[in-house]
């Protein structure tokens, strides 16, 4: 049987599709969201993740680029072969594991390999963010990511084949005042056969997708993310030796009088009005209306 062979140059791989790239970068923006809305909960703060940018390099091209020392994770995402890389850069990374730490969002930037402890907050987020990719990719394929092993420089995977190609996703991370950015390094040929069912599963742009559609599908995306809840009973004013003179059955005066209704907040942003009661011998709220200014901001301009 004759069997047709195909060149195929190694030092200049078949470049990722435009289509796969423009699908993994729908999938992966909704998956944005969904992980900053996951990891302010964690750090009790606000964080915002923005896809930067889908580009296809050689492996040995994105790991020249990376930080050193850095946090390098190699996952796995079975039944995908091979690994995905996951880089968070110390400029971004050291001021949140400062926070989980009990410091504040400013903490400073460490140009060293990570502590035992600071791996093990590590890992809560790199958990969190692996369940937040299983949820990004259920559409296209049941993935289940698990991270294999953490590298505090890119020189351990020098031995790997630098020109295969890959996909690297790049993320712009915010907390506080600190910047840093994230990298995802996908294998081009563990991606490459789901190049069909990315198209169908994720296309922004599907000529037969209506609002309602749109709607839902984004509703699938962040179902499962979770978002910080606050009310606000009431704000005052009190001096410094009028707080350390406080004691247990003391009260604390308000000008908010009892019969006006909470605010409650949503990562921070003032969305409802509500009335303060009891459910089932626990402390509740019951939303009665919500604000005008996050109604305005649904509806979007008229």
């Amino acid at each position: 049987m004759d069997v047709e062979i195909a060149p195929y140059d190694f030092k200049s791989p078949k470049r990722a599709g435009r289509q796969l790239r423009r699908a993994l970068q729908n999938l992966h923006e909704g998956f944005a969201k969904s992980f900053a809305a996951g990891l302010g909960t964690l750090v009790r703060g606000e964080v915002q993740v923005k896809l930067a940018g889908v580009e296809q390099v050689r492996l040995g091209e994105f790991l020249a680029g990376l930080d050193n020392p850095t946090c390098l994770n190699r996952l796995k995402a079975e039944p995908l072969p091979g690994n995905l890389l996951l880089e968070i850069q110390p400029s971004i990374l050291c001021p949140i594991l400062d926070r989980m730490l009990g410091g504040g969002s400013s903490g400073p930037s460490v140009r060293r390999p990570l502590t035992e402890i600071e791996l093990r907050l590590t890992g809560r987020i790199t958990n969190l963010l692996c369940a937040e990719l299983h949820r990004a990719w259920a559409s296209v394929l049941d993935l289940q990511f698990e991270v294999v092993r953490v590298e505090s420089s890119a020189q351990a995977l020098q031995a790997d084949a630098p020109q295969e190609a890959v996909v690297r996703i790049r993320f712009d991370v915010t907390f506080g005042d600190r910047r840093g950015r994230m990298h995802l390094c996908l294998p081009n040929k563990a991606i490459e056969p789901l190049a069909d069912k990315l198209a169908v599963g994720l296309s922004a742009e599907s000529p037969g997708e209506t609002l309602p559609d749109s709607a839902r599908r984004i509703g699938r995306a962040v179902c499962g993310s979770r978002a910080e809840v606050k009310v606000c009973l009431a704000e005052t004013r009190i001096t410094t030796s009028e707080l350390i003179g406080l004691r247990v059955g003391d009260i604390i005066t308000t000008r908010k009088d009892v019969g006006s209704p909470l605010v409650v907040s949503v990562q921070g942003v003032p969305k409802f009005h509500a009335r303060p009661g009891a459910l089932k011998g626990r402390k509740a709220i019951l939303i009665t209306e919500p604000l005008p200014s996050a109604s305005r901001s649904e509806k979007g301009p008229g």
